[in-house]
C-alpha cells in the first residue's frame, strides 16, 4: 500500500490562520467548539475589528484561490474549497454590513457566551464561574459597539424589534437564572453579582433599541443578485434565487397532491389543511407535557435506528431532551438543536423543546403548543435528534477528519440532511399512524413554503403580511408561530430556503450513490439496509458540507485507493 501523501504546506498554513483568526475574533464560537482556553474573552464587536475580519477574508481568499488542484489529495481538494465557500460568503454579505443592521449582534454573545459554558461544562465549576464573570465584564464594551454601530438609515423596525425582544429575553437570564446553574454558594453569588451588573448594560442597550425603532428606515431585503451569489457561490449550488423559487414550487404542487391523497385515504377528507388543524388540538397540555412526550419519541426514534441499523452509533452518544434557554424564546419558535462541542470528549448534545417568551399569555402559549400537536411530535423528534441533527453532528465529530471539517458547515447540508431523515425514517416503516406520515409530509411542504416566502421576501416581491398570511393558510401554521417564522426569514435570508433544498439534494447524492453501488432503479426502501447505512456513515462523516462538495466526498468513497 503506498504510503499517503503529506499535506500540501501552504493549504495548511492558510486553513490554520483561518481558524486562528476566526477564534481569536469570536472567543465565544471558540468556546462552543469547547477550546477551553477561549472561556473567559469575549468578541471584540467594534466596527473596526468587523471590518479588519472583512479584510481578513479577502487576504485568505486569494491565497487559497492561488493554490492548484495539482498536488491535492481529494479530501485536501475538498477542505480548500469549503474554506473558499466560507470566505466568499462573507465577502459576498460583507458590504450588506448586517453587523449595522441587527442588534442580536451584540446581544447573542453575551447571552450565549455565559450559557454555552455551564450547557457543556467542560471544566471545573469553578474556573467556570471565573470565566462567565469575565466575560460578563465585558459586556459594557459590547453594549457601546453595539449602540455605536446600529445605523437607523439602514435597520429595519422589525429587525430592531425581535433584537429588543433578544436583548430583553438576555436580561432576564442574566440577572435571574444564569447564577442557578452554579451549586458553591460563593460562587453562585459572584456570579449573581456579575449578572445583574452586565444585565443592567444591556437595559441600557433595550433602552437605546427602544429609541432606534422608531427611527429606523432601513431594509431587511437582500436583494436577487446577493441571494444567488449565495446560492452559487456559498452553497456550491445550481439555481439562483428564482430558479430556486420555482423548484420551491414544484415541490409544494406535488406535495399538495400526495397529502390529499393521503388525507382523503386516512380521513376522508382531502382538505388536509384542516384535517391538520384539527389534529392540531390533539397537543398537549402544558409545556412539561410537552416536554415529556418530545423525550419519549425521541427515545423511539433511537430504538428504532437500533433495531433496524440504519446508522452507525458513535460510542457514548446521548441527547438531553430539554426546555429551550430562556433567552432564545423570543427570537426562535420553534424546536432547535446544540451540538456537544467539536474539539472536546463530550458526545451529549442538546435538543431544546420551543418553550414560550416569558409573559406571554395562556392563549399564546396554547397557540404554540398547538404547533407542536402528538402528531408532529414523531417528525419532530427524528428532525432534531436521531437521525437528524444530532445523530449527524456527533458522527461529523466523532469522523477522523479535518478541523476545518469539525467547525464550518452550512444550514444547507445540516438542516437539508435533517429533513431527509424524516422521509428515510417514513420510507423504513417508523411512520405507522397516516396522521404522524401526514404530520412528515406537513413539515416538508412548511419547508417548500418557506423557499418560496423568503426568496420572495428578498427579491422584494412579497410584503410581510402577505407572507405571513401564506405561511398561516398555505403551511397550516398558527398566527403566532407564522410571524415569528416570517420574523425569522426577514433577520436571517437564505437560511429557511435550506431544509428542503438540502434535502433534495441529498436525495440525488443517494440516487448516484446507489446506481454506482448496482441498485440503478430499485427503490430506496427496497435496498439493503447495510448498504443505506454504508451511504448515511459516510456522507455524516465527512462534515456539513456545502451539497455540491457533498457529493464529491461520497462519491470519491467509492474510488479504490490510490
Amino acid at each position: 500500500m503506498p504510503e499517503p501523501r503529506p499535506p500540501d504546506p501552504r493549504l495548511d498554513a492558510v486553513l490554520a490562520d483561518l481558524l486562528d483568526a476566526d477564534f481569536a475574533f469570536s472567543p465565544v464560537s471558540a468556546s462552543g467548539y469547547g477550546l477551553t482556553e477561549y472561556d473567559d474573552r469575549m468578541d471584540d464587536l467594534s466596527a473596526d475589528a468587523l471590518r479588519a475580519r472583512d479584510a481578513a477574508a479577502v487576504t485568505l481568499l486569494t491565497r487559497l484561490d492561488e493554490i492548484p488542484d495539482d498536488g491535492l489529495s481529494t479530501d485536501e481538494a475538498i477542505d480548500r474549497d469549503l474554506a473558499r465557500a466560507v470566505l466568499r460568503g462573507r465577502t459576498i454579505m460583507a458590504p450588506f454590513e448586517a453587523w449595522r443592521r441587527d442588534p442580536v449582534t451584540y446581544s447573542a454573545p453575551v447571552t450565549s457566551g455565559v450559557f454555552v459554558l455551564f450547557l457543556h461544562r467542560l471544566r471545573p465549576e469553578a474556573d467556570l464561574v471565573d470565566a462567565a464573570v469575565a466575560r460578563l465584564e465585558s459586556v459594557p464594551d459590547v453594549v457601546e459597539a453595539g449602540i455605536a454601530n446600529l445605523d437607523p438609515s439602514l435597520a429595519h423596525p422589525l429587525i430592531v424589534q425581535r433584537g429588543r425582544n433578544a436583548a430583553k429575553g438576555g436580561v432576564r437570564y442574566l440577572r435571574d437564572l444564569a447564577w442557578q446553574d452554579v451549586e458553591d454558594e460563593p460562587s453562585r453569588e459572584r456570579l449573581r453579582t456579575a449578572g445583574d451588573e452586565a444585565a443592567a448594560h444591556l437595559e441600557r442597550y433595550v433602552a437605546r433599541l427602544d429609541e432606534v425603532v422608531d427611527l429606523a428606515h432601513g431594509t431587511w431585503q437582500l436583494g436577487e443578485e446577493r441571494y444567488s451569489r449565495i446560492l452559487r457561490e456559498r452553497e456550491v449550488l445550481p439555481d439562483d434565487a428564482r430558479q430556486l423559487r420555482e423548484r420551491g414550487q414544484r415541490e409544494f404542487d406535488r406535495l399538495d397532491a400526495e397529502m390529499r391523497d393521503l388525507s382523503r385515504d386516512a380521513t376522508g377528507n382531502p382538505d388536509y389543511v384542516a384535517v391538520l388543524r384539527e389534529n392540531d388540538a390533539h397537543h398537549p397540555p402544558s409545556e412539561q407535557a410537552m416536554l415529556e412526550a418530545y423525550t419519549e419519541w425521541t427515545e423511539r426514534s433511537r430504538q428504532f435506528l437500533v433495531d433496524t441499523g440504519l446508522v452507525t452509533f458513535p460510542e457514548g452518544e446521548t441527547c438531553a431532551v430539554v426546555p429551550s434557554p430562556v433567552f432564545q424564546r423570543p427570537v426562535v419558535g420553534v424546536a432547535s438543536y446544540i451540538a456537544p462541542p467539536a474539539f472536546s470528549d463530550s458526545r451529549r448534545g442538546h435538543f431544546f423543546v420551543p418553550f414560550a417568551p416569558d409573559g406571554a399569555s395562556e392563549e399564546e402559549i396554547q397557540e404554540r403548543l398547538s404547533n407542536n400537536s402528538y402528531g408532529s411530535i414523531p417528525t419532530t423528534s427524528v428532525h432534531e435528534a436521531y437521525p437528524g441533527h444530532h445523530w449527524h453532528l456527533v458522527m461529523r465529530k466523532s469522523a477522523p477528519s479535518s478541523r476545518v471539517r469539525k467547525v464550518y458547515g452550512t444550514p444547507y447540508f445540516n438542516e437539508g440532511w435533517a429533513l431527509y431523515t424524516e422521509r428515510v425514517m417514513r420510507e423504513r416503516g417508523f411512520f405507522q399512524d397516516p396522521l404522524h406520515e401526514l404530520q412528515h409530509l406537513s413539515a416538508t411542504i412548511f419547508r417548500a413554503a418557506r423557499i418560496i416566502v423568503d426568496t420572495s421576501l428578498h427579491l422584494g416581491e412579497m410584503t410581510v403580511d402577505e407572507a405571513i398570511a401564506f405561511m398561516r393558510d398555505r403551511a397550516a401554521l398558527p398566527e403566532a408561530v407564522a410571524v415569528a417564522e416570517v420574523g425569522r426569514y426577514c433577520w436571517w435570508p437564505t437560511q429557511a430556503s435550506s431544509y428542503l433544498t438540502g434535502c433534495l439534494e441529498i436525495l440525488e447524492i443517494r440516487r448516484r450513490y446507489l446506481d454506482a453501488r448496482g441498485f440503478q432503479g430499485v427503490s430506496p426502501a427496497d435496498v439493503p439496509v447495510d448498504v443505506i447505512r454504508d451511504f448515511h456513515d459516510t456522507i455524516a462523516a465527512a462534515g456539513s458540507l456545502p451539497l455540491g462538495l457533498a457529493d464529491r466526498a461520497v462519491m470519491a468513497s467509492l474510488e479504490p485507493a490510490r
